[in-house]
């Protein structure tokens, strides 16, 4: 978990709830509905869950965020797969796997930009 609070805190996204029972934490963006929950959960859980691999997409406001994310992740062990930069004129993104083998990326988007009033 601390990969995902250290690597998210530039894209504004934070630990807003602690499950030490679980191992767990929960992230928002406060401007933003979506929470992230990620943890080992209960052991019950933890004995049927499936080895699931995950692309997830987090949105950055800038490309600062993007760099940020993409240099705290890989110095966080992440492995690289797409250094930051422009995939179209409109989208600036990083990818990299996180140490469990998920695909996640940091996306800005001049084409959608955050609401009004937000980060």
């Amino acid at each position: 978990m601390p990969f995902y609070e250290q690597c998210l805190a530039p894209l504004g996204i934070v630990v807003i709830k602690r499950q030490p029972q679980l191992q767990a934490v929960t992230l928002q963006h406060p401007d933003m509905p979506i929470r992230f929950w990620i943890g080992e959960g209960d052991p019950e859980w933890k004995a049927n869950a499936g080895m699931l691999r995950l692309h997830l997409a987090f949105r950055a406001d800038s490309t600062v965020a993007v760099d940020a994310f993409y240099e705290i992740g890989m110095r966080l062990g992440a492995k690289d797969n797409g250094p930051p930069g422009f995939r179209r004129p409109t989208s600036y993104e990083a990818f990299m796997f996180d140490p469990e083998g998920n695909n996640i990326e940091a996306i800005w988007q001049t084409e959608r930009p955050f609401p009004s009033g937000s980060v």
